[in-house]
């Protein structure tokens, strides 16, 4: 999908296109005040974000833990921890094919799996388990398609996104994520299998991000079946070599950030979904965050 850069001036009025059950779980509202995108356009958006007919293809890849830990924005923010001094890092490929208000756009979410200020970072659990209050994902880096969406995660939650040139296809039997510099050139390309073993996915979640001078957290929830390939010989190796190239990054600038990661080639775990919903939704008001910027 090509970058947009032009902002209508009316919401899209698309509200009937959301209304299934995972829908009718949310109580729509408006923020404080209506969002000004540029000199002349403002909205009143409703929240949360809802989302149809998503097309969701996801990698979770391992990089040393204190590669992880150099992207934090404050020490008291954790990256998960998994075996040999690893953590993971998630790359979640979005065609949002119907968006409440907004028209279609595509995004990559890259994220951290983080703990933020935990007594104890202990290993694994906060991905298997509800059992910490403190765990989410941190977002390092957002492309998105769209202008409109980027003034949104900016100027609302703090999001780090960058308006680029993101294609997702489906080419053989693979799910492929190409996202694009200003110049064109090619800096990730990422091949997520279609099949696997069919799994219901009923989530809700933390996304941290950072605004001015204050950490906020924010719900962003999604249900759907996704086929999932699993690698967990790859908990006990390190550096193993992968059957074939799945992610290929490019030596950009937008390339090269994502190298210093030292992302191990093999990968840990694909999920892929034809058609999900999902929302996210403005940041928590009672959230009290334990991290003061200033």
């Amino acid at each position: 999908m090509k970058a947009t850069f032009e902002i209508d001036e009316a919401l899209l009025d698309n509200g009937a296109e959301f209304d299934n059950a995972f829908f009718r779980r949310f109580n729509l509202r408006h923020a404080p005040k209506p969002l000004q995108l540029n000199e002349t356009v403002s909205k009143n958006y409703s929240f949360p974000t809802l989302y149809g007919d998503v097309t969701c293809a996801i990698a979770i890849y391992l990089c040393p833990y204190e590669k992880a830990a150099a992207l934090m924005p404050h020490p008291i923010m954790k990256p998960v921890k998994v075996t040999r001094g690893r953590a993971p890092v998630v790359f979640s490929c979005y065609e949002y094919k119907r968006v409440l208000g907004v028209a279609p756009y595509n995004e990559i979410a890259m994220t951290l799996p983080v703990m933020v200020n935990p007594k104890l970072n202990v290993p694994i659990l906060p991905l298997v388990t509800n059992l910490f209050p403190c765990f989410g994902y941190y977002v390092f880096s957002m492309p998105v398609t769209s202008l409109e969406n980027q003034i949104r995660g900016l100027k609302l939650w703090g999001l780090p996104k960058v308006v680029q040139e993101i294609d997702i296809v489906e080419e053989g039997g693979d799910c492929v994520t190409t996202a694009r510099e200003a110049s064109g050139e090619p800096y990730f390309e990422l091949r997520v299998p279609m099949e696997g073993t069919p799994t219901d996915f009923d989530v809700s979640s933390n996304l941290y991000s950072r605004l001015g001078d204050s950490l906020l957290q924010s719900r962003t929830c999604f249900q759907g079946r996704f086929n999932v390939t699993k690698y967990m010989g790859q908990m006990f190796k390190r550096n193993a070599p992968s059957d074939r190239p799945y992610l290929k990054l490019g030596d950009t600038p937008s390339g090269r950030v994502l190298k210093e990661l030292e992302l191990e080639e093999h990968p840990f775990q694909f999920r892929f979904a034809k058609s999900i919903s999902s929302c996210f939704d403005l940041p928590n008001p009672e959230y009290r965050s334990p991290i003061n910027f200033a």
